[in-house]
C-alpha cells in the first residue's frame, strides 16, 4: 500500500528469486494478503468478501449453464425446464445463480449504505468509489438481461417496458432502442443480444473490481473513524493497523459461512421466494400480465421512475420550459438514473469536513431516514401504479433526491460534529483496552 510503511515481500529461495525478477506475481500476492488494514474495522466490512464470493458463483454456475441455454424465442424456455429436469444438479445450479443474484445486490446494498455512512467515498478515495458505482451499474445491466433469458412472461414483459425507456430520449430514442432490440419489438435478436452481453458483462465486472481493490489498496481502508493511518513511521502504521492475514481474513470468511448458511437454506428450501411466478409461464407477446414488476433489488429505481407522471409539478415546469421535449415518460427515465447520479456524486455534495457519520449526529437522524425511505421505495416499486402509492412513490422519490443535493451539502455548514480521537489506536484501545495496562494498574494499587 502506498504511503504506509510496511514490510514488503522478499524472495528466498533461488526459485523464487528467479519468478521474482521476471513476473513478481508471488510479491503482488503478498502485499495483497498481507496489506495493513485499520484494526478498528466492524462487522459492516465483511460485505467486500461477500461481493467477491458471489462474483465467483455467478461466473461458474453461469458458464455451466450456459452449455445447456440455447438462446432461441422458441427453444429457450424449453431449455431453461430441461436444465431443471435433465441435467444432473442443473436446478441446484439454476436456483444458485438465480438466488446468488439476490445476495449479490444484498451486498451491494449494504456495502454502498456502509460506505455513505462512514465517508468512504471522501477524499483520498473518490475514484475508489466512483468505479465502486460503476461495478454497481454493470451489475443492474446483467442481472436485467439475464432476467429476460428465461424467456418466461415477466422476462418478455419486463425487457418491452424496460427497454421502452430508451424509445423517451429526445430525436435519437426510437433509434436506439431499435439498434439495442436488433428490430421493432422484444425478439429472437433481443434474447441473443442480452444472452451475448449477460455472458461478457461479468467478466468485465471483474476487471472494475481489480481496479476497485488497486485502488483501495492504495489509498488504504477508511474505517469506522474515518481517521487515517499514520504514516510518520513504521512503529506508528504497525499501532494503528495488523495484517490482513490472518486476522481479518479469519473474521471475513466466518462471516461470509454465518451468510452462506441462510443463502444455502433459502436454495435449498425456498427458491423461487424472490422470484416471479409468471415467470414459469412461457412467453406470449398477445398476453400482458396483470402488473409487470422488476426483479426485487429493482424496485426502488423502478418506484422512481414511475414517481414523475404528467401531472406532477415539476414535470410539467420541464416540460414547459423544453417545449416539449422532456415529457414525463423521459424525465422519469432521467429521475431513474439521476438517482443513481446523486450517489455517485457524493464525494462532491457532502461538505463537511468529518468523515465518518458516527462522529455527526444530526447526519445520523437523516442518514437513517435515507435507509428507511430505501425500503420504502422498494415496497411502493411493487405496488400498482394508483393512489395512494403515487403519492406516496412521489415523496420517497422527493426525499431521496433532497437527501444527496440539499440536505449533505447543508450539514457540512450547519452541522457540530462531536470530538474524533486522535488515532485509529486510541480508538481501539478505547473499546478494548490493553492488556499489559490493566495488569500494570492491578499490579499497582496495592502499591498505594
Amino acid at each position: 500500500m502506498a504511503g504506509i510503511p510496511h514490510d514488503h515481500y522478499e524472495p528466498k529461495s533461488n526459485g523464487e528469486k528467479w519468478l521474482h525478477k521476471r513476473l513478481p506475481i508471488v510479491g503482488l500476492l503478498y502485499d495483497t494478503i498481507m496489506i495493513p488494514t485499520p484494526k478498528n474495522l466492524n462487522w459492516m466490512w465483511i460485505w467486500g468478501i461477500v461481493l467477491t464470493f458471489c462474483l465467483a458463483l455467478q461466473i461458474i454456475t453461469g458458464i455451466v449453464l450456459v452449455m445447456h441455454y440455447t438462446p432461441h424465442v422458441d427453444l429457450a424456455f424449453a431449455s431453461v425446464e430441461h436444465i431443471m429436469r435433465n441435467v444432473n444438479g442443473g436446478a441446484m445450479l439454476r436456483y444458485l445463480h438465480m438466488n446468488g443474484a439476490s445476495l449479490f445486490f444484498v451486498a451491494v446494498y449494504a456495502h454502498i449504505f456502509r460506505g455513505l455512512y462512514y465517508g468512504s467515498y471522501k477524499a483520498p478515495r473518490e475514484i475508489t468509489w466512483i468505479i465502486g458505482m460503476l461495478i454497481y451499474l454493470m451489475m443492474m445491466g446483467t442481472a436485467f438481461m439475464g432476467y429476460v433469458l428465461p424467456w418466461g412472461q415477466m422476462s418478455f414483459w419486463g425487457a418491452t417496458v424496460i427497454t421502452g425507456l430508451f424509445g423517451a430520449i429526445p430525436f435519437v430514442g426510437e433509434s436506439l432502442q431499435t439498434w439495442l432490440l436488433g428490430g421493432p419489438a422484444v425478439d429472437n435478436a433481443t434474447l441473443n443480444r442480452f444472452f451475448s452481453l449477460h455472458y461478457l458483462l461479468p467478466f468485465v465486472i471483474a476487471g472494475l473490481v481489480a481496479v476497485h481493490i488497486w485502488a483501495f489498496h492504495t489509498t488504504g481502508n477508511n474505517n469506522p473513524t474515518g481517521v487515517e493511518v499514520r504514516r510518520t513511521s513504521k512503529a506508528d502504521a504497525e499501532k494503528d493497523t495488523v495484517p490482513f492475514w490472518p486476522y481479518f481474513v479469519i473474521k471475513d470468511l466466518f462471516a461470509l459461512a454465518v451468510i452462506l448458511l441462510v443463502f444455502f437454506a433459502i436454495v435449498g428450501f425456498m427458491p423461487n421466494y424472490l422470484g416471479h411466478p409468471d415467470n414459469y409461464i412461457e412467453a406470449n407477446p398477445l398476453a400482458t400480465p396483470a402488473h409487470i414488476v422488476p426483479e426485487w433489488y429493482f424496485l426502488p429505481f423502478y418506484a422512481i421512475l414511475r414517481a414523475f407522471t404528467a401531472d406532477v409539478w415539476v414535470v410539467i415546469i420541464a416540460e414547459t420550459l423544453t417545449g416539449g421535449i422532456i415529457d414525463a415518460k423521459f424525465f422519469g427515465v432521467l429521475a431513474m438514473f439521476g438517482s443513481i447520479a446523486v450517489m455517485a456524486l457524493a464525494p462532491w455534495l457532502d461538505t463537511s469536513s468529518v468523515r465518518s457519520g458516527r462522529y455527526r449526529p444530526m447526519f445520523k437522524w437523516w442518514f437513517w431516514l435515507l435507509v428507511i425511505d430505501f425500503f420504502v421505495l422498494m415496497w411502493l416499486g411493487a405496488m400498482p401504479a394508483e393512489e395512494p402509492y403515487a403519492t406516496f412513490s412521489l415523496i420517497a422519490s422527493a426525499y431521496w433526491f433532497a437527501y444527496f443535493l440539499v440536505i449533505l451539502p447543508l450539514l457540512g455548514v450547519i452541522e457540530k460534529p462531536l470530538p474524533q480521537p486522535e488515532t485509529i489506536e486510541a480508538d481501539f484501545d478505547a473499546h478494548y483496552p490493553p492488556k499489559d495496562d490493566a495488569k500494570g494498574a492491578t499490579a499497582a494499587t496495592p502499591a498505594e
